[in-house]
Order: C-alpha cells, then structure tokens, then sequence
C-alpha cells in the first residue's frame, strides 16, 4: 500500500468522518492540557511482615487480636487519574502470615458509603464493575508472572493467572478464603490465601508483592507501587521475612461424580443415561513444582462458547475454558502469539490485525485436545502435567491419552507437549517448546520452537520497552520441507503518552502444529500501530484522549501478492466515569484467487458468492462505551462503508443491566446487513445472559443465543453451588433447536441434564 494513497485516503474521508465526531474532538481538544508525567516509585518499597501464630476468623470483621499485631501500611496513592496524586478516600491494609497462609485485611474509608459499588454477587463473576482490593503476588520475585486475588464488599472471590506481565488468565480456579463487611465508616476486608494453593521458592525469604484499590464512582484506582500508570507483577513491591511455610502433604485429591442424560430429538433418536465418576489429583512434587493427574476427563459444567458469526476466509478462534488446561497456562505461552489485545480506553493491541491473525501459528492451543474437527467432545481418558519452577527453570509437561473419534474416523492416541523457560537478564525469559501426537487425525506430527521474549521496564521516565523472537519447525507425515514459522516484534506498550510497535510474521506452507492454532499458511504479514494517550487536568470532566495509526498486511510467500491489508486511525475519549466515546477509520483490501462463499442458506439451496479479484475499500466505524459501575452499562457502535464490492452497515448493542446485586442482565444483539451485485443478506447475532445470585454460594444463570446464518438457537442454564472454595456442585441443562427450512418454525434438535459433584480432600 503506497503512502500517497493512503494520505489521498484520509484526505477525502476526513470531511466525511469529521461531521460525525467533529463536535466532541473540538470540545475534547480544547480542554486545558496537564503535564504528562510525574517521577515516582520504582517499585524499590521492601517491608517485613511478622509471623505470627493462630487463626483469623475469614467474616469481613476485623476483631481477631492478630489483626492487632499485624503489619500496617497506608502509604497508597492514586495511579489513576493523577498519578503518585493524594487519594480521595483513607486506605489502610494489614498483613501477616502463619506457617499454612498468608492474611491481608483492609479497612476502606468512604465519606459517603451509599456510594460503595458492589453489584456482584456471584462467585468467581468478574469484578470490572465494583471497588475491590487487588492483591498481586509475585512468589518468585522474578517480576515475570504472579497471581492476581480480589474481593469486593460483598465479599465475593475472583482470582487469575498471569500468564505474561498485563495479560491475566480468569478461568483459573484456586482454593482461598476472603469475606467482607461494611458500616457508616466504608467497607472491610479478609484473605486468606494458603501457601498449598501457590507455587513459590523455599530458598527465598522474598515476594513480590501490591494492593490496588478500586473507587468505581470516580474511576479512580489507588496502589501501593506503580509506575506508568500500570500495576502487574513486574511493579511491586517486596515482603521479606517469609520462612518455614508449610504446605501440608501438598496433596489435592478431587473425585467428582456426574449424572448424565443425552436426549437427541429426531425420528429414531437416542436417549442415553450415564454415571461418570471422575478423578483429578493435584500434588506438590516440591513448593515449586506441581503434578496433576485426570482420569476419565469430564467437562460438562464448563461454560459454553459464545456464538460467532464468521464473515471472513479465516478460521475463528476460541479461548480455552477448561480447569485442567488453564492451570499454570502461563508456562505454554509462546512467542507472545496471541498475547495482548484491543484495549478501547488505553489504546493497546492492533485493531487492524483480524482476530484469527494474531493467534496464527500457536504451538500449542489446548482446544485442539478433547475436540474433534466439527467442535464435538471426545473423550479424554486420562491426563499428566508436571509444571513449575526449578531455580531459574520455568518447566511445563502434558500428556494426554485420547479416546476415539467414531464419527471422525480418528484412532485414540496420545498428545505430548513439554515447554521449558530460562529466565534471563532481569525481565527477560529464553524458551524452547516441543509438541508430538496429532488428536484430529491419524498423522504423525512433532514440532520444535525456541523463543526469546525481552522486557525493560526501568527506562528514564517510566517507559517500557518489549521485543519478541521465535522460530518453530513440524514435522508432519506426507509434507516435505517448507515447514518452518518464525517471527519477531518490538513495542513499547505505554500508558501514557507514545506508544507503538511493529510485529512480523512468517508462516510457511507446510507448517503444520498439530496441537496449535493456525488460520492461515504460505504468508508472511506485517502489522505497526503507533499513537499516543494525552491526560487532561485533574478535576475536570473528561480523563484522555488517545489517538494512533494501525496498519496490517499479509501476503503470500509464493509470489509475494497480497492477500489482504488494513488501515486505521482511531481517536477515544475517556471520562473520569468511565465512559468512552471512540472512532476509527478504515481502508482495507482484500485479493481474492478464488470465489468466496460469504453466505449460504442453512439448507444449502441458495448462496452468494463474491468472485476472485482485487477489493480495495473503506468503512468507519463509532461507538459509545459505558462505565461497567452504572447500573445500565455495555457499548453501542456502528459500522459502515463499502464491503468488497457492496456496502456493509453493522449496528451493535450490549447492554447490561444490574437492578440490584442479586440480578444481572445482559443482551448482545448485532445486525450487519450486506448488499454486494450477487445478492443482499443480513446476518444477525443474539445473546440474551440472565444471572440470578441467590446469596453467595448459590447462583443460576441462563444463556439463550441464535443467529440465522445457521438458524439454531441455543440454550445452556447451569445452577452453582459453592458452600466453600475446592467444594461444588453443578446442574447444567442444554436445549437445542433449530429452524433448517426457514419458515419461521424452530424445532427441537436435543437436549442433555448433567448433575456434577466435586469436593476437594486437601492434605
């Protein structure tokens, strides 16, 4: 793409785009500018907290003597909006440890507790829309990884895995206490987080370690250490004085038990009824290093998929919600494939690369296990992971023995993948990777990588810097040579002020990683984004303003021709309520070799195809966010332009609507309607996500989705019971229906009821 024509491009829209978005710019831009940066902390905060002997009562109320002899700190201040600012509200936070847990209360002050966001009831639901505290733990204090627990004043529990520095993997499900309490004065909190649950170094008397607090009214958010505007594992602060911790026999056996009935709704259809005990076993080979073990694998309670709608030549991709595989997911992370994403408020990732794109070439993707090629669940008979640390080693091993796929004609195997990574320099880490069986089909396949991720994050200013190196070679029965990917990137990923980066990768034809992700092979692609966040003067309405160039192109190794390109300019304005307007434009282009079926009939008499050629053209795009703390919340966005050679007009809504604590509602609806010379089609996509919080341990929630591309509608409904953490009980239900003929009539397809049990014996 020649830079003339993309200046010609943005010269010509710019009057256009300009009418819809002028009068906030013009207001937004004339607002007074503060400075943009304030020396502080480099994470340099050490203290030492006291041991101590006994039990804390985990109820949200601070009357337990240790609490008195705990260490206190209150020297918080506000990372956002004003950085190293005073806090509005009074902080103050004790901790202390036993030899089985580590103790954190708080006592949050508010000048008007009526104000006090806690609209989350339910266990384990993302906290984005309540205060909270954040206790980010580093156990190895090698400023790479950590573990992230919150609680808001309802005292319900979330937790993850960072699986890099600002990524943090949610699914993940640990075994901890928290609880809360409020009065006149604010609200209080407890932890209770026992050394069995982490993973740390005995050899080491040290942790990292910070406290985010979270005002969602005023959007503010106050830490202990941070710098750039960022708290993560890399900016903490240190405990010292952590000796003798104990963690029992380290052993977690978790038998489950599974009542099943299968219901298919045909002429001649089945009904199945099964009983499925299962068994996982989790032990601490050492403080560092754990071993886990599944026999007769079952995922019936794990959440369900949300629907895609693919209007693209590329696969679609889908994040792994199973427990097994999230544990210590963090370690099989590679090459920064995948990592990072659209952040609407901060102006991270790259809008322009599609989202199959920067997940192509993964390694490993554990969806490709327990699946078959159509999405349907196999069988796992049992499972092995070894994963930890050993000095400077981080270490990763599964195996996995696979049923087989009747339908598919797939034999039952066994998949291997074994990562290590070597620390290095003082954020940095070298790594080799190593796959071997193939679960969707009956090829041998091996695969080698080695990658290189660097981090500096104590530049003059607060600035960080990341770059990014991997090579991976398959090895796949019946295709020779030109098997190889690799790639490399350099970014500073800033919060404020400039930020950009480039990224290049390569993906030969044969490159074949059967236990990974690929979308698309035979290209090479280039993707640079570059921008920069501008803070407004504290007290006033508006919060910043980012505006950034994003570019991405792919071609073909074999001739060198395009096989598609993207470019963007995007602006977002962010309130101190969190809200957001944002814009963006866009010229893409894309070469088709051959027709492109972008719609069909469910019943495959009627489709529209676009034939091969080169398309260049433009859409824009805008939007309207709403901070998560209200109680009617979510995004609305438009999307239009040319498409190909028509027109395309996208409109979308999510909404999500909290009338108390105990209800949550939320309805995703986006219509997208489609006019090219072959045809007109409109593709429409519904989610409506009801969850009902009884008390804290007990909740139900229901999901309802259809779109008419394949016109099935489905529904999954699951009542969650947890009397404590590591003890739960599930009741899932699914119901299928579709409308294959069109005329307006759904009919039932099947159904299926799971009663799932599972109890967690700790020693």
């Amino acid at each position: 793409m020649q830079l003339y024509s993309f200046l010609s491009f943005f010269k010509d829209s710019a009057v256009r785009f300009s009418s819809l978005l002028h009068l906030p710019f013009l207001i937004l831009f004339s607002l007074p500018v503060a400075a943009q940066f304030t020396a502080g902390s480099d994470g340099g905060k050490t203290i030492e907290i006291p041991r101590l002997s006994g039990e804390v009562s985990i109820d949200g109320v601070l009357d337990d003597d240790l609490w008195s002899r705990a260490l206190l700190i209150n020297d918080f201040h506000q990372y956002e909006p004003v950085e190293y600012a005073e806090p509005s509200q009074k902080t103050e936070i004790w901790i202390f440890y036993t030899e089985e847990a580590l103790y954190v209360a708080s006592r949050f002050w508010e000048t008007d507790p009526e104000l006090i966001n806690a609209n989350v009831l339910r266990q384990g639901q993302s906290l984005q829309s309540d205060d909270l505290l954040a206790v980010i733990l580093d156990p190895y204090l090698d400023r790479r990884n950590g573990y992230r627990f919150e609680v808001n004043p309802n005292g319900v529990r979330w937790e993850g895995l960072f699986q890099n520095i600002t990524n943090v993997e949610g699914s993940w499900d640990g075994i901890w206490q928290a609880n809360a309490s409020s009065d006149e004065t604010g609200w209080y909190s407890e932890m209770r987080i026992p050394f069995q649950t982490i993973s740390f170094n005995p050899d080491s008397d040290s942790w990292g370690i910070n406290f985010r607090r979270a005002i969602r009214r005023g959007n503010e958010s106050i830490a202990w250490v941070s710098r750039n505007r960022q708290v993560n594992p890399s900016i903490a602060g240190t405990i010292t004085g952590l000796e003798n911790l104990q963690q029992g026999k380290g052993l977690d056996i978790v038998p489950s038990m599974v009542l099943r009935k299968d219901r298919v709704i045909a002429p001649g259809g089945l009904t199945e009824e099964s009983f499925e005990p299962q068994l996982d076993v989790f032990y601490k080979i050492t403080p560092q290093l754990n071993a886990a073990l599944t026999i007769n694998t079952d995922f019936s309670a794990t959440e369900v998929d949300s629907r895609q709608v693919n209007l693209t030549r590329f696969s679609l991709f889908f994040p792994e919600k199973r427990d097994f595989f999230i544990r210590d997911s963090d370690i099989f992370e590679f090459g920064q494939i995948g990592g990072g994403g659209f952040d609407q408020g901060r102006g991270a990732g790259n809008p322009a690369v599609p989202g199959a794109a920067t997940q192509n070439a993964r390694p490993f993707f554990s969806r490709r296990i327990g699946l078959s090629t159509g999405g349907e669940p196999v069988d796992i008979n049992a499972g092995v992971k070894v994963s930890g640390r050993v000095g400077d080693w981080n270490v990763g091993t599964l195996l996995i023995s696979q049923d087989e796929d009747v339908l598919s004609g797939v034999d039952s195997s066994e998949v291997f993948v074994g990562r290590a990574i070597l620390n290095v320099l003082g954020e940095s880490q070298l790594g080799v990777i190593a796959t071997s069986g193939d679960p969707q089909s009956n090829l041998d396949n091996n695969l080698m990588g080695m990658d290189f991720r660097y981090r500096n994050s104590r530049l003059p200013g607060g600035r960080t810097i990341q770059g990014v190196a991997f090579y991976q070679q398959s090895d796949t029965a019946g295709k020779t040579g030109d098997d190889a990917s690799y790639g490399f990137g350099i970014s500073s990923p800033n919060n404020q002020g400039w930020r950009g980066g480039y990224n290049y990768k390569r993906v030969e034809k044969n490159f074949d990683p059967a236990v990974g992700f690929v979308s698309l092979t035979d290209m090479e692609d280039h993707a640079v984004d570059f921008g920069y966040r501008h803070f407004y003067r504290p007290g006033g309405f508006m919060r910043s303003t980012y505006v950034g160039f994003d570019g991405y192109e792919s071609r073909n190794l074999s001739d060198g021709d395009v096989i598609s390109s993207n470019l963007g300019l995007r602006i977002t304005n962010n309130n101190n309520s969190g809200d957001g307007l944002f814009g963006r434009l866009m010229k893409s282009r894309e070469v088709l070799r051959r027709d492109f079926t972008i719609n069909r009939s469910s019943d495959g008499n009627r489709q529209i195809v676009i034939p091969a050629g080169d398309y260049s053209y433009n859409e824009y795009l805008i939007g309207l966010q709403l901070g998560n703390q209200r109680a009617l919340s979510g995004r609305i966005s438009t999307r239009f332009g040319d498409y190909y050679n028509g027109t395309r007009f996208q409109r979308g809504v999510g909404m999500n609507w909290r009338p108390t604590r105990q209800y949550d509602i939320g309805v995703n609806f986006t219509e997208t309607e489609i006019e090219l010379p072959v045809g007109n089609f409109t593709v429409r996509l519904f989610t409506l996500d009801t969850k009902i919080a009884f008390s804290s341990t007990l909740a139900w929630s229901n999901l309802l989705q259809y779109d008419n591309v394949s016109e099935v509608m489905g529904f999954n409904s699951r009542l969650h019971w947890i009397p404590e953490a590591g003890k739960q009980a599930f009741l899932v239900f699914n119901y299928g229906l579709a409308d294959l003929d069109k005329d307006n009539e759904f009919h039932s397809t099947g159904s299926d009821i799971s009663l799932k049990f599972s109890y967690t014996f700790r020693f």
